[in-house]
């Protein structure tokens, strides 16, 4: 049997209830065009890490982190009653970066291969 299986349907759970609360009832200017891309649960259903995709610069994704943050409580309370779970898991935003990571490397893949050299949109020096 698959350990914490329980886990993974709450997360499920989670990401659907709060991706339909985005689309629907939000309203902060902030959090527009983020995206849910993946719940994971602690083994003791105590903490939710959602993860959220947003396209921008470090700026904008601090505002989004600060956005989701401040509207902790509202999505907490809105959620609660579809989960069906004794205790609401306490919220936590992280950014999710795979997508950024998965852009970087096709353009090292696609420099491999042609020669061209990639456009390096980011802050950091290589090293």
């Amino acid at each position: 049997m698959k350990p914490y299986l329980r886990a993974e349907r709450i997360s499920g759970k989670i990401q659907h209830a709060i991706t339909d609360l985005l689309s629907k009832k939000m309203q902060d200017p902030r959090i527009e065009m983020a995206t849910i891309s993946g719940v994971k649960m602690t083994p003791d259903l105590r903490v939710a890490h959602v993860y959220i995709t947003v396209f921008g610069d470090k700026k904008r994704i601090s505002e989004v982190l600060d956005g989701f943050k401040s509207s902790k409580g509202f999505i907490k309370k809105r959620i609660a009653p579809e989960l069906g779970l004794k205790y609401m898991p306490e919220l936590k935003f992280v950014h999710d970066d795979s997508f950024d990571k998965a852009a970087k490397m096709d353009e090292l893949i696609k420099f491999a291969v042609s020669g061209t050299p990639p456009t390096d949109t980011s802050d950091e020096q290589p090293s």
